[in-house]
């Protein structure tokens, strides 16, 4: 089948450009005919929180990537919607994360659904986002009309899309992030990243209010005091990604607890190239989100077998089985440090049994088999 994914890709960086990619390759493993359509212009620059949104990484020699839409000019949305229609591929595969998009994918799409032939699914990260703003509720009405069926990655989301709508819906596990190579020995990671061979957990990702680093400073300020009365382990927080907000608040938050010295912060950008070292060199991964849809840092903790800990706040805890593959925690400091603590009792190895076995349900395959179905529905 001719397959186009509309979404973030190369020359772009970022969790849903390494999606696509890999969703793309999938495709192609299969036998078919798959390519993206990425953005020339996918934020203006006043809106894009981070310092750049253009990946250093080398163009994939093996995907097909049209950069081509920009999401901030209608005309621009015209003539790429014509141009999907007349190319008319049997499936488009849409991503849809923020209402901002609304307006310029909800058109194009339109445009393609008058060649009367190709199916659109939608890949729906969030249908109400973590951050609101006016007029959310009426740019993801204009995008949904046009879309066949959904694909969602969290019964929150599939919950949010019935809201809006009762077209067809697959729920399927977001798949693993398989392409940012394998693990290697702790030690040399450390090495690599030139930090200590000494107990370490990892908070990974861009950092943005609703991922709870405050409320994981905090808990690392009662592991500090609680270690000074009582013999437990207390690791180093390396905190790896990008300031999606200012980033003063955290410094003092740092300052006025006085753990600078438990802390590791590489707060750039983290590269495709140098993910698995982050990975590779954490005990455990923890994720103190205040609300969450779902994580993209789950799968890719499942591919380098790192037990974690969640909070239990949207599908969070769906995805990460309590005291089996990591621990599952209230999203307050004290419920983050007890956590931190449990997952230290228990030990690396007691989780790696049903890590190993739980991995095995995040498969691409299945993705794009739901995928096939939802474009072959009446």
């Amino acid at each position: 089948m001719k397959i186009i994914i509309i979404g973030p890709a190369h020359p772009l960086r970022g969790g849903l450009a390494s999606f696509d990619e890999r969703l793309t390759r999938q495709f192609l493993q299969e036998g078919h005919d798959a390519s993206i359509y990425t953005f020339s212009l996918q934020y203006p620059g006043f809106l894009f929180p981070g310092t750049t949104q253009y990946s250093t990484e080398p163009t994939p020699k093996d995907l097909k990537i049209k950069v081509s839409i920009n999401s901030v000019n209608p005309l621009n949305w015209l003539k790429v919607g014509n141009e999907l229609k007349k190319i008319k591929p049997d499936i488009i595969v849409v991503r849809y994360w923020i209402p901002f998009m609304g307006a310029c994918l909800g058109t194009i799409l339109r445009k393609v659904k008058k060649n009367k032939h190709t199916k659109i699914i939608c890949i729906a990260d969030n249908v109400l986002p973590h951050e609101k703003r006016p007029g959310d509720k009426q740019l993801t009405h204009y995008f949904l009309k046009p879309v066949d069926a959904f694909v969602t990655m969290s019964n929150k989301v599939l919950n949010d899309l019935h809201i809006f709508t009762q077209k067809p819906a697959k729920l399927v596990t977001h798949p693993l992030y398989d392409g940012f190579g394998t693990s290697i020995a702790k030690k040399d990671a450390r090495k690599h990243l030139q930090i200590n061979d000494e107990p370490t957990i990892l908070f990974f990702g861009f950092i943005r209010k609703y991922k709870g680093l405050d409320i994981l400073l905090r808990a690392m300020k009662l592991l500090s005091e609680k270690s000074k009365v009582e013999n437990i382990v207390l690791p180093k927080l390396l905190i790896a990604g990008e300031f999606y907000e200012d980033k003063e608040n955290y410094f003092s938050l740092i300052k006025e607890l006085g753990i600078e010295e438990n802390l590791i912060l590489h707060t750039d950008f983290i590269a495709d190239s140098e993910v698995r070292y982050y990975l590779s060199a954490a005990d455990f991964v923890i994720q103190p989100y205040r609300n969450a849809t779902q994580s993209g840092v789950t799968p890719l903790a499942y591919h380098f077998e790192k037990p974690m800990l969640v909070t239990n706040v949207g599908g969070l805890p769906d995805m990460v089985p309590n005291e089996k593959c990591g621990v599952v925690v209230s999203p307050s400091e004290t419920g983050v440090a007890n956590g931190i603590e449990l997952l230290y009792q228990l030990g690396e190895n007691y989780f790696l049994p049903f890590l190993q076995e739980e991995k095995n349900k995040y498969s691409w395959q299945v993705l794009t088999e739901n995928i096939l179905s939802l474009a072959h529905t009446k």
